[in-house]
């Protein structure tokens, strides 16, 4: 290995972990230093090469694995998650390496049906690591490293979990995956509810960083996020509409109204789907959208509106904001985005829609409706 450390400088993994856990508790108690935060760069290059190479030597198995194993034993991921926003630039971006080949790292001998051994080792053992970048988000020079990672981890649907279930404090254990009850509501104040205000409240790089994790959060595992959203719809959609999608930022409400549509369209989440659709403050929220004076946000807001006209079984409420509002709706939406010719769906979904509120009856009627989400009491969402 002395070609990667300088002539007649053959390092052990063991010791360079260990001097960058050292490392690490010196800049986390005193800060601003620039010998330590040089030598600490020099021990994460060390170790970016072990688990990368280079163009000209590949990894070795043994060396890596090595690495893989001190590393947990010393809780360096640990102290890096904590500790990301007080280091250099290039710094973090090695740390951003290191940590995603060390979560996809599997020795030889392992299953390939198996989540890799370091991800069934965090959220066992160590699922504060994972809690620890998600706060990352809360200080811009961690942000987009930390998102690179957690998107990373996220493929892996266990870790997903975690990042849901969680509701530890600052310095209290986190939750571990055999302690998770899913069938128990949130309180609001878990890990996954501050995504909300980094969201709305962060800089641009954060907000859109954060955004992109908290998308991926929310797609990729459908049955675990079906569920979650299930057992807490009120609080989930509550927060979404009241900080996403009237976010005074227009990227995040562009975006939000989008996502919005792309979970009621999945149908994976039919369930969340229907309880969505049956309220009539969810439709006002989407009728006030289609009047918003940027086009984008018009135009998503349709995608969320025709689902609820679309809908084949509409509750009392939905009818009766559609029916009192039929004329001024048979005017608005033959001229509403008249420019999109070119858009021969968009086109078509606007007739249809058309067509369908003309048809809605002169009174609301009871329909019988598919069973929707439970709400937070365990009654029935509407």
């Amino acid at each position: 290995m002395s070609f990667f450390f300088g002539r007649g400088r053959s390092r052990q993994p063991a010791d360079i972990v260990r001097a960058t856990k050292d490392l690490l508790l010196h800049i986390q108690d005193s800060p601003n230093a620039p010998k330590v935060d040089e030598e600490l760069s020099k021990q994460l290059t060390q170790m970016k090469l072990i688990v990368q190479g280079t163009q000209e030597v590949n990894t070795s198995p043994e060396q890596v694995h090595a690495l893989v194993q001190v590393t947990l034993q010393e809780d360096l991921l640990y102290e890096l998650s904590r500790a990301l926003h007080l280091l250099p630039f290039e710094a973090r971006k090695d740390t951003q390496t290191i940590f995603s080949h060390i979560l996809r790292f599997r020795p030889a001998s392992y299953a390939p049906d198996k989540d890799p051994p370091v991800v069934s080792y965090l959220v066992h053992h160590r699922p504060e690591v994972i809690i620890e970048l998600c706060r990352g988000y809360a200080h811009p020079q961690s942000a987009m490293p930390c998102g690179v990672i957690l998107r990373e981890a996220l493929k892996y649907d266990v870790i997903t979990a975690v990042v849901l279930y969680d509701e530890s404090n600052e310095g209290e254990p986190a939750v571990r995956l055999s302690d998770l009850k899913p069938s128990v509501l949130q309180s609001g104040n878990g890990i996954f509810w501050n995504f909300f205000e980094w969201i709305d409240k962060g800089n641009f790089e954060v907000s859109a960083d954060a955004f992109t994790t908290f998308r991926e959060i929310l797609t990729r595992h459908k049955s675990l996020v079906t569920s979650y959203l299930a057992t807490n719809f009120d609080l989930f959609f509550g927060r979404f509409n009241d900080t996403l999608i009237q976010s005074d930022s227009y990227v995040t409400k562009r975006q939000s109204i989008k996502l919005l549509g792309e979970i009621l369209l999945d149908r994976a989440n039919y369930s969340v789907m229907v309880a969505y659709v049956e309220s009539g403050e969810n439709l006002k929220l989407c009728m006030k959208l289609l009047r918003d004076d940027r086009k984008m946000v018009q135009y998503e807001g349709f995608h969320v509106f025709k689902v609820f006209v679309a809908n084949p079984t509409k509750s009392v409420a939905v009818q009766r904001i559609l029916i009192n509002n039929r004329d001024r709706l048979l005017r608005f939406l033959p001229k509403f985005l008249e420019d999109r010719t070119d858009d021969d769906q968009f086109m078509d979904e606007k007739s249809f829609l058309v067509r369908q509120i003309e048809l809605l009856p002169r009174e609301p009627v009871e329909q019988a409706r598919p069973r929707p989400a439970q709400s937070v009491s365990g009654t029935a969402v509407a």
